[in-house]
């Protein structure tokens, strides 16, 4: 978690704008719901690439297991931080520009052979935290049953939804509705 002592394996969320915040928000609580630690930081790919290569070097240094880089636009940060690293790298690309997160969709799947980074839908940033989490879970039993919790209770949200559906008909779910008449 931010300010807590790393001392094993843990994600690094890099964002490439402090306007990014909000959108990344989701991956910050989702693992600090699955109790994944995690360092995070602002750094852009184009005006300060020193500094995210000195912080891919020193999270790699300390034992990051995992990069998720989110930035909107075409900034390609997920990108600049894979070619600094071998660490598995995820890409979110955000929303922020009038393509409406499409130029940065592009501009982060299509990486050159060799270089790969995952790739999670526009402002996906809770989908990036998961894959992350289960890329560490692959050697951490306790983590993957943390996951697989967190998988239970989305499930056990739908059947509930589905219930209410069921007894008080679709108008009960929308926000401030009541029962349907």
């Amino acid at each position: 978690m931010p300010g807590a002592e790393i001392s094993n394996t843990h994600v690094a969320v890099i964002l490439g704008s402090q306007n990014d915040l909000g959108r990344m928000q989701a991956a910050m609580e989702t693992l600090e719901k699955l109790s994944v630690p995690y360092e995070i930081t602002i750094a852009s790919a184009h005006r300060t690439p020193e500094r995210v290569a000195a912080w891919v070097a020193a999270q790699e240094k300390d034992g990051a297991a995992v990069f998720i880089a989110g930035a909107g636009m075409a900034a390609h940060l997920a990108g600049a931080v894979a070619a600094r690293t071998v660490v598995p790298v995820i890409g979110v690309p955000l929303t922020g520009s009038t393509l409406g997160g499409f130029d940065a969709l592009l501009s982060t799947v299509q990486m050159p052979p060799g270089v790969p980074v995952a790739t999670v839908g526009i402002d996906a940033a809770q989908n990036a935290a998961l894959l992350a989490a289960e890329i560490l879970g692959a050697a951490d039993p306790a983590l993957r049953a943390r996951i697989v919790q967190f998988r239970q209770e989305k499930a056990a949200g739908v059947e509930a939804a589905a219930g209410k559906i069921s007894r008080e008909g679709w108008r009960s779910l929308l926000p401030g509705s009541g029962p349907s008449k």
